[in-house]
């Protein structure tokens, strides 16, 4: 979710692709890496997988937009939270609207065949229904709702960094400022062992 931010202008912006690949039309990959609670059952499972697992992680983040909180709970063991992924046993809140929860069902679907994973079919949901995604993605529809950043209380510090204000203007300064806690909704691969799950995978090496 910290990947996902916005603009002066109030469009979004995605960051941090080091991890990212180009997979071609049809291929496969095999390699597991990234926070676990956006990650598909297949990924987790060894592999192989398509371009089907990153609409899963999209749908992932839809659902923790809209609600505050990820389809599955997160665990403080890593390899309960694993299990869980791929067992996926969430449940769409009774307050969704139907298309909101159509959506979310078919691109948090289990199955990646069955999943929804076309963008045609994805921006003719019904969710989407007189949305100009032309528009948007242009970025020609101004924003109804734009944050402003209220004060720099770190400008002293940047300074002696070299760096200027720009480079922290979309941050809200009081989340900047609160205290870290200790149970953290992002797990990551660290210190679990896969080995389990990955017995089967070809072509995987670590």
């Amino acid at each position: 979710m910290e990947n996902v931010l916005l603009a002066d202008q109030g469009h979004l912006r995605l960051t941090d692709f080091g991890l990212s690949r180009r997979l071609e039309r049809g291929a496969r990959a095999f390699t597991i890496c990234g926070t676990i609670q956006y990650m598909a059952p297949e990924v987790l499972s060894g592999g192989p997988y398509r371009h089907a697992a990153d609409w899963w992680s999209l749908g992932v983040l839809l659902f923790s937009l809209v609600t505050g909180k990820f389809p599955v709970p997160p665990e403080p063991d890593h390899s309960n939270m694993l299990r869980k992924v791929i067992d996926c046993p969430y449940s769409m809140p009774k307050t969704f609207y139907p298309a909101l929860t159509l959506l979310l069902t078919e691109l948090l679907c289990k199955n990646p065949a069955h999943r929804l994973h076309s963008l045609e079919l994805f921006q003719r949901q019904t969710f989407f229904r007189g949305t100009s995604f032309d528009s948007q993605l242009l970025q020609k529809r101004p924003v109804e709702l734009i944050l402003e950043l209220k004060n720099h209380p770190d400008r002293p510090a940047i300074a002696m960094r070299g760096l200027s204000m720009d480079s922290f203007q979309n941050f809200d300064c009081d989340i900047l400022h609160s205290p870290t806690s200790s149970t953290d909704m992002s797990p990551t691969l660290a210190n679990i062992d896969l080995s389990p799950t990955l017995a089967t995978a070809q072509g995987f090496s670590a």
